[in-house]
């Protein structure tokens, strides 16, 4: 291709050795370029320098003496940085110098090697290590920023390029490495893409890459685009693409399809690959430019390959941008810096011609403002329309006869035409031509309107209906309505679109001229559709429309119910409501259905509370200005929307109440108690207190005290007690105490309070009331066992109860009361109390201490009456004796004498008055320990001896005996000197002599031996030891015996030494003796004891009796076993009285739940409710779940009251079959779970209504509707589902799942409400799924309306014909064909509409006539045999001019005889067998059809056929003129013959001027004087004559004037020299002449046509040459003869005359 063809311009801006540079240093580490600005060059020899060539001044270098490893100058400004290493490390020195200024403006030391940088913009340095990648800022002092991390693709890598998109969101890094081993000569590229809002990367094989910014249609933005090229290997094939990709696309908008396309690089080029891309901004062109010095040009927006060359010899290893020009620099190995531009005149008609791509060629004449494109968009209409020469196209349509072509079907054709950059839209082109013709018709009106609309240019549409340009009509309103009312409104009068203007006259709120304009055209307006009408543009005014129709005379012409329902099924709610509220003010009874419509629609007004709809017809309901409604709906209603007051007021059923009543949080339900029966009342609050005890208490007291008189006291008493609610019945009583004298009352307040916990109120009700029950009284407050026993002392000092004071408060330790009680309260009480207290065998020292306390305050007299009817009493004796002891009245006498007092606590009170006395009362009473302590310490071992040798005690003996015992030796001397000669009992000395024969007979280990020689030689023995000695070791010993299995010895030796658990340990463990066990524990009364007793019932399963051994023992350490056991046993009632013994000593969680789950077991529900109320660390969630687990539902349900687990307790309340209940507390928990487990449980129960009500809370979530509906469908609750479903369609959390659902089930269950929906609801559907519901249901003709609605036309088509029995719409069916995408579609939809619907098949085609084959087309209906049938059709689409079409219809044409359609037919449509058709025609038995067949000859250039066919049919005319058009004098002549020959002079006339240039004169003269027909060709002659002489006087002027002229420029060449010879005489005469002037080169010649005259004949033959016509060749050879007569001869004026006159 020549170059200045070539669409790339390539020029060499300069070279660099041409500056100096040595060529060695022309290499990729030496030269950079980082703009169309610069170019800096760093040598290294013969000294180290920088090179900064400026591109404006290339040939003026700028050269510094610099040491620098790299250099790279700004791209835009003259900054200079430098990169150097430092010796002996890795690290880079880097540099940033200002070179106008000389200054230094930045410098940091990088701490690892710098391996690449380059400038990404004017102020950021881009710097690459081996690792990483940073960002160098030219502002401020900052460091370089680390972007990211190298990939491990760019690892061993050469980095030829890094950069940035233009808003620095996305890096690029690019690198080349060796080859892979199948092609180590294709160097492998590598490339890191990393987007710095995301942080991340992604690796890619490339050699070269660029960013480019780029407008999407439909996007605001601009997409940024990433072009890359990679050249790889795969396979052992090599693959080279661009690729066009966009980066962070925006979401919701039009994006960029990737592109990709090949690289074809020549066979001699296989190892070369891409080293840099350049994207071109002007032009949106990606120049790719490889190592060998291949550019290849692509489309940036469709990756479309535009040109590919070769551009230099050399390598090139760098380029460069350069856009102000939209080339690009590449610098090669030889030096040269290229430089390629677009060639802005050729780069358009290349692209069209060459490569084709009118589109490509228009896109790039319209991005760059190119020429060339202009002559791509002429064509023609019909062959005018088809080379887009629409203005002409447009004119031959306006002037059509009758508007033939004035048709939809053009108009279509022209907006099927794309607009061209530059030109008039030819749709714009064909209306602008046909309104400077006249007024447009009904079609053409709406279309130009349409386009006018579109553009906003409403003026327009004013100034041509003021010029009566376009014909009105009922569409073009509507479409200007969208605009212009008022406009619209004169277009419906125009076109007399009566119901449109109604319409508009609506709309404008002008209701009064409806009435007129109607009765003005006679018209009855169809209200209903009026006021749908002006609903869709003005719902108010369609409301004050309404309004009016229901003030007419003779009532509303539109029933209110009809009007309401308009309004609603557009959801225009708010305005159904203004209706309603204006026209059901007088509060009529028939009325009733729409007051209940309009309270249902000022519920949905709810949401907006500022609506005053909303408040107005709140207004109503409060102020009951509506009567006559549906109460129980209204009031659910209420209840849905929360209104729960309202609700109640309405509700009339008590289950409808007790449901709404216990939503406490929203409502104050006491003040509806009031309104209530007794019974219902008391229902209400047992509701109340069931769901929230807690809660509803309070309420429950304050509406019982409100109301008590309506309700009862005693009735309320009994609520709380039912409950026992003590806290209730403390609140409620407290405010009937002062006014009440009823016991009962009373007694029961003091009890609320001694349960709460209101101690001091107790005290005070008892110390101050008179009314209550002192028995009963005294007998709770014991029971309680209040902390405080002031309330317990009041109640018994004022009764007479103090001995039962007295015994309780000792019983319970409680003697500071005592003491308080005697001292404070009543002293004169203390006789009865020191009395109780003696009863109660109370110490004498609190007797004596509480007597002495008293003092003279103690009546004395009732004292000893109390101590005289207790003369037996221990005590009293013991004080008896201490009196006499302290009076010394003869104590010995007492002493010995009394057998009641006390003897350890009469000798201790001696002990310190008289050692004696108290040896006479501790031998009295045999206290040996007491006895032989006070004789030790006093010395009395006399009298010790003397009782022990009286006592003949072994232990006692034992004791007195041990080594240890210091006094051992005085005692054994009393006794040998003393006791024993006194002594006179035989038995006595006996036993001393035995036990006491030496001083060691005592000895332990003796008396050890003793036994355990006894257990291994004479058993029979051990017993009677046991029993006889004391001083042994018994533990030791019994063990001993255990292993002997001497199991009864070692119980009486356990026994016997109080070791009692081992005692009882060897009856259950050895003799296995329960019973005995359980007799020695009742003996011992030890805990240890009954607790060894309760693990041993324990493990025999005795679970009863082992839990009442616990509780003797008070042992808690195996409750956890004790739990386990009752609960395998079965034995509750047991297990609670055990758990309440432990958790009086415990706080486990284990123990209190075992004990509320004890309670359940035992049905004591009341007990649960009192517990958890106190104080517990009971794991109640568990306990709930546990009594749920094992079907404990009423017990669960107190349990998640209490602990507020909604969901849980909901759960409890189905089981129990409380539904109502379980919905409330599903309400609370506001869990899916929980709604669903309640709706499924309701579907089940049938309780549909509940049901509902958790559906509604359930199919609002997504995830959950489906298995909703799937429920209630298994369970065919088909008409529950979907009424469930379309009362979901009105929640505020109403999603696409709850209309596309309910569709779905319209479709199985309800078809006929299923076209409907889908229509009011498309935009809320998920079609896809409505779609496969429809298909399995076989709703086609809703199916196909989905698929419309969803665009997926293919489908909608063949749903039509397949299933046209339900389906086929023919207008439909029009819209969906003209948008489908299978173009094998429109065949099936012919051959559809063939079998069906023949009639319309012409219409179908009509519309798909720009997207189908007709040829094939006009195949298929020719097969079927039916090509008539679509003649309309054809004639439609011959204006493509499709042989098929044209055959087809000429064939119809010849078969019909319509000669006049073949003709024009074969006119305007040449793409035909013309011959064929010829042949066929040329022996038809009509003439015209004969006559048509010479026509077709003659226009295929068959002269003589098309002639002889019409001199054999004597159309001798016909002959003439095919003569004349064919140009061949013979035929013409022949002609001419022919006609003499047959002696038609008239046609030999009639030729000569018909065929006037082609007959030559000579010939027609001639045949005229030999055939005698002069006169006939006389007129011919005439004008010969009289053409030829007009044309010589032409020629003649013209020369003249051509004289003239010539003469005139040579005068002025004379004036010319003069004035130059003048110049010459002024110059010195050491300067040369001018030029032309003389001198060596002599005169020059003269110019042609200046100075050298023409000859005649020269003239003549230049006239001839530019004259073709007959004339001129004529005059030129009259001319030549005439100058061959004179040759001879010297020109003379005469000649030169006449060749002038020639």
């Amino acid at each position: 291709m020549a170059a200045a063809n070539a669409p790339i311009a390539m020029k060499e801006a300069l070279t660099l050795t041409s500056l100096g540079i040595n060529p060695q240093f022309v290499t990729f580490t030496h030269v950079t370029m980082e703009s169309d600005k610069y170019i800096c060059v760093r040598e290294t020899s013969p000294q180290n320098s920088v090179v900064i060539i400026d591109m404006q001044m290339p040939m003026q270098p700028l050269r510094r003496p610099i040491t620098a490893d790299s250099a790279l100058m700004n791209p835009g400004s003259r900054i200079l940085a430098l990169k150097a290493q430092l010796p002996g490390t890795t690290q880079d020195h880097l540099q940033i110098f200002n070179i106008e200024l000389k200054a230094k403006m930045k410098s940091y030391q990088m701490p690892e090697q710098v391996v690449f940088w380059k400038w990404i913009t004017p102020k950021m340095l881009g710097l690459v290590t081996q690792t990483s990648v940073y960002h160098w800022s030219l502002d401020g002092d900052s460091e370089p920023v680390k972007m990211f991390e190298r990939t491990a693709n760019l690892t061993n890598n050469q980095i030829i390029n890094y950069r940035c998109d233009p808003s620095e969101k996305w890096l690029v890094l690019i690198g080349i490495a060796p080859g892979s081993p199948e092609r180590p000569q294709l160097v492998k590229g590598n490339m890191q893409l990393f987007s710095v809002d995301q942080q991340r990367s992604q690796a890619l094989e490339a050699h070269a890459a660029s960013f480019a910014s780029f407008n999407v249609p439909g996007s605001e933005k601009p997409s940024i685009l990433i072009s890359f090229a990679s050249k790889t290997v795969n396979a052992g094939q090599i693959i080279s693409k661009l690729h066009v990709i966009e980066l962070g696309a925006q979401p919701g908008k039009p994006g960029f399809t990737k592109k990709q396309a090949d690289l074809f690089f020549p066979p001699d080029f296989a190892d070369d690959f891409p080293v840099a891309m350049q994207i071109s901004n002007k032009y949106s062109l990606i120049y790719v430019i490889t190592k060998l010095g291949l550019l290849f040009v692509y489309d940036l927006e469709t990756a479309t390959a535009v040109y590919r060359n070769r551009i230099s010899a050399d390598p090139i290893f760098l380029t460069s941008e350069a856009s102000s020009i939209g080339g690009f620099y590449a610098v090669n190995r030889k030096g040269q810096v290229l430089l390629a531009t677009v060639n802005d005149a050729t780069i358009v008609p290349f692209v069209s011609g060459q490569l084709n791509n009118l589109e490509l060629a228009v896109n790039l004449a319209k991005r760059g403002n190119l020429p060339g494109a202009e002559n791509l968009v002429v064509q023609r209409f019909q062959e005018l329309f088809s080379q887009t020469k629409y203005k002409e196209a447009a004119e031959l349509a306006a002037e059509s006869p009758q508007g033939i072509l004035r048709t939809p079907e053009t108009v279509a054709k022209f907006q099927s035409v794309p607009v061209q950059a530059g030109q008039t839209p030819p749709l714009l082109q064909y209306f602008g031509t046909l309104l400077t013709r006249g007024k447009l018709n009904t079609f053409e009106s709406l279309e130009l309107s349409r386009l006018v609309v579109n553009q906003n240019k409403k003026n327009l549409l004013e100034n041509w209906l003021a010029e009566d340009k376009l014909e009105c009509s009922e569409e073009l309103g509507d479409l200007v309505k969208t605009v212009d009312n008022d406009l619209a409104l004169k277009i419906y009068i125009k076109a007399r679109a009566t119901p449109k203007v109604v319409a508009a006259f609506a709309e404008r709120r002008e209701f009064d001229k409806i009435l007129i304009y109607s009765k003005q055209v006679g018209y009855t307006p169809d209200y209903l559709f009026l006021l749908q009408t002006i609903l869709r543009s003005d719902p108010q005014g369609a409301v004050n429309f309404a309004l009016m129709m229901s003030q007419m005379e003779g009532g509303c012409p539109v029933d209110y119910n009809t009007i309401t329902d308009l309004f609603l099924q557009r959801n225009m709610i708010r305005e159904a409501t203004a209706f309603l509220l204006d026209v059901l003010k007088p509060n009529s009874p028939e009325h009733a259905f729409l007051q209940t419509k309009v309270i249902i629609a000022a519920f949905y007004c709810l949401r907006d509370q500022s609506c005053d709809i909303s408040k107005c017809c709140r207004c109503y309901l409060a102020n009951g200005m509506f009567s006559h409604y549906d109460r129980p709906r209204i009031a659910q209603l209420c209840e849905k929307a929360g209104l729960y007051m309202r609700a109640l007021q309405h509700y009339s059923e008590l289950p409808d109440i007790k449901r709404v009543i216990v939503n406490t949080h929203a409502i104050e339900p006491r003040f509806v108690f009031g309104t209530l029966s007794k019974e219902w009342a008391l229902e209400c609050m047992k509701d109340l207190l069931l769901v929230n005890l807690r809660g509803n208490l309070q309420i429950i007291v304050q509406a019982a005290k409100e109301y008590s008189e309506q309700l009862g006291v005693d009735s309320c008493i009994k609520l709380f007690e039912q409950f026992k609610s003590y806290e209730g019945l403390y609140f409620f009583l407290g405010s009937y105490l002062s006014s009440s004298e009823d016991p009962g009352i009373h007694f029961k307040y003091i009890e609320a309070a001694a349960k709460t916990g209101q101690i001091k109120e107790v005290e005070r009700v008892t110390r101050e009331s008179n009314f209550y029950d002192p028995e009963k009284t005294k007998n709770f407050l014991m029971e309680a066992k209040l902390p405080d026993a002031r309330p317990l002392i009041n109640v018994c000092d004022r009764f007479g109860f103090v001995p039962d004071l007295t015994h309780y408060l000792y019983a319970n330790n409680m003697l500071r009361y005592i003491e308080g009680y005697v001292q404070k309260v009543n002293p004169g009480n203390a006789p009865l109390v020191v009395g109780q207290l003696l009863d109660d065998e109370c110490p004498e020292d609190f007797i004596k201490g509480l007597i002495l306390s008293v003092r003279s305050l103690l009546p004395v007299e009732p004292l000893v009456d109390e101590c005289e009817k207790r003369s037996q009493d221990v005590h009293v004796h013991n004080a008896l004796g201490k009196i006499i002891i302290d009076s010394n009245n003869n104590p010995e006498h007492f002493l010995t004498t009394n057998p009641y007092y006390d003897s350890r606590v009469v000798g201790k009170y001696c002990e310190k008055r008289d050692p004696t006395l108290a040896v006479v009362a501790y031998r009295r009473g045999q206290c040996d320990e007491e006895l032989i302590n006070v004789t030790n310490k006093n010395s009395l071992f006399k009298l010790q001896a003397r009782y022990v040798v009286e006592r003949m005690d072994a232990d006692l003996w034992e004791k007195v005996l041990l080594p240890d015992n210091e006094y051992r030796r005085q005692l054994i001397d009393q006794v040998v000197s003393t006791a024993l000669p006194e002594s006179k009992s035989p038995e006595q000395v006996s036993a001393a002599i035995v036990l006491q024969n030496s001083a060691f007979s005592g000895n332990f280990n003796l008396q050890n031996l003793l036994i355990l020689t006894a257990i291994k030689a004479d058993t029979s023995r051990v017993m009677d030891y046991v029993n006889r000695l004391d001083n042994f070791d018994g533990p030791a010993v019994g063990e001993v015996a255990v292993e002997a299995q001497l199991y009864e010895e070692a119980f009486a030796i356990f026994k016997k030494f109080d070791l009692n658990v081992q005692a009882v340990n060897v009856l259950l463990d050895n003799i296995r003796s329960i019973e005995r066990a359980v007799e020695f524990a009742f003996r011992v009364e030890e805990d240890a004891v009954w607790s060894q007793v309760a693990k041993a019932q324990l493990r025999e399963g005795l679970v009863s009796d082992a839990i009442e051994s616990f509780i003797r023992a008070d042992d808690t350490t195996h409750f956890l076993d004790v739990i386990r056991a009752a609960e395998d046993a079965n034995v509750y009632h047991d297990l609670v009285k055990y758990l309440l013994m432990v958790r009086q000593k415990v706080k486990e969680p284990k123990v209190d739940s075992e004990l509320i789950y004890a309670f359940a077991k035992i049905d004591r529900l009341g007990d649960i409710e009192e517990f958890i109320l106190m104080p517990n660390v009971a794991n109640l969630q568990n306990v709930g779940d546990r009594l749920y687990d094992e079907a404990l539902y009423e017990a669960a349900k107190i349990i998640f009251a209490f602990i507020s687990n909604w969901a849980k307790l909901a759960s409890t309340l189905l089981k129990l079959r409380q539904f109502q209940g379980a919905v409330d507390a599903a309400r609370k928990a506001n869990s899916a779970k929980t709604w669903k487990e309640v709706c499924f449980a309701c579907v089940d129960a049938e309780e549909f209504r509940l049901a509902q009500i958790a559906g509604l809370n359930i199919i609002v979530q997504v995830d959950d509707m489906e298995e909703v509906s799937e429920y209630y469908q298994n369970r065919g609750c088909f008409n529950e589902i979907i009424s469930l479903m379309e009362s979901g369609l009105g929640l505020d959390r109403a999603h696409m799942g709850i209309f596309t659902e309910l569709g779905v089930l319209y479709a199985r269950y309800r078809h006929e409400k299923l076209m409907e929906h889908i229509k009011l609801f498309s935009t809320r559907l998920n079609i896809p799924k409505l779609i496969r519901a429809c298909d399995e249901q076989q709703h086609w003709k809703e199916l196909t309306y989905l698929y419309i609605q969803y665009d997926e036309f293919d489908n909608a088509a063949t749903t039509i014909m397949n299933h046209s029995p339900e389906a086929w719409d023919h207008m439909q069916f029009k819209d969906v064909a003209v948008k489908v995408a299978n173009v094998e579609l429109y065949y099936k939809a012919v051959h559809f509409y063939l079998q069906e619907h023949p009639d319309l098949i012409n219409d179908v085609l009509n519309v798909l006539a720009l997207r189908i084959d007709h040829t094939r087309v006009v195949d298929i209906m020719r097969k079927a045999g039916h090509l008539r049938l679509v003649k309309p059709y054809m004639v439609a689409v011959q204006s493509n001019n499709v042989a098929a079409v044209n055959e087809a219809l000429n064939e119809i044409y010849v078969e019909e005889e319509d000669y006049d359609r073949l003709r024009e037919s074969i006119d305007m449509h040449d793409n035909f067998d013309q011959i064929g058709l010829a042949q066929k025609t040329e022996k038809h038995e009509l003439l015209e059809m004969r006559r048509i067949a010479a026509y077709i000859y003659k226009k295929a250039g068959r002269w003589k056929q098309s002639i002889a066919l019409s001199k054999k049919d004597k159309l001798y005319r016909d002959a003439m003129e095919t003569c004349s058009q064919s140009g061949d004098r013979e035929l013409s002549e022949e002609l001419l013959v022919y006609f003499i020959e047959q002696g038609k002079k008239e046609c030999f006339a009639s030729c000569l001027f018909i065929c006037y240039d082609l007959i030559r004169p000579d010939v027609a003269l001639e045949l005229a004087w030999v055939n005698n027909m002069i006169d006939f060709a006389f007129p011919y002659l005439l004008q010969f004559i009289r053409e030829y002489a007009g044309k010589v006087d032409e020629l003649v002027k013209d020369k003249l004037e051509a004289l003239s002229e010539v003469k005139a420029k040579e005068q002025e060449e004379k004036e010319m020299v003069a004035q130059q010879n003048m110049y010459a005489q002024l110059l010195p005469l050491a300067l040369p002449a001018p030029p032309g002037m003389g001198g060596p080169y002599g005169v020059p010649p003269p110019m042609p046509g200046m100075g050298v005259p023409l000859c005649r004949h020269t003239a003549c033959h230049r006239w001839a040459a530019t004259d073709r016509s007959l004339e001129a060749r004529h005059l030129l050879r009259a001319f030549t003869e005439q100058r061959g007569k004179l040759r001879p001869q010297q020109p003379t004026d005469n000649n030169i005359l006449f060749a002038e006159s020639v």
